[in-house]
């Protein structure tokens, strides 16, 4: 399998709490590791073990895998380009410094 075509594989396993996780893609030996940044969804990205995936991957890799995904998103879906939006007002905050 050549890096950087979309590939078909599953999640091998996703670590929610620390946002990165293993996908095994077919023709790709190893498995390939992934970070939530990289998932082409909407919203929050979560993954579960055994969920199926299409993958973009790179070599070299990372955090000891040969191969490591550049865009990822649920199989039979189609990838949704991630945009950073402005925080809502949960995220805002202010600060104000006087001296006298």
């Amino acid at each position: 399998m050549i890096a950087g075509m979309s590939t078909p594989g599953v999640v091998r396993e996703w670590h929610a709490d620390e946002g990165w996780g293993v996908l095994d893609l077919t023709g790709v030996p190893g498995g390939c590791w992934a970070h939530f940044s990289a998932a082409a969804v909407r919203g929050h990205a979560t993954f579960a073990a055994g969920d199926e995936v299409v993958a973009d991957f790179e070599t070299p890799g990372q955090d000891g895998y040969e191969h490591r995904a550049t865009r990822f998103w649920p199989a039979g879906a189609s990838p949704v380009e991630r945009q950073s939006e402005p925080p809502g007002d949960a995220y805002s905050s202010t600060l104000t410094l006087n001296f006298d």
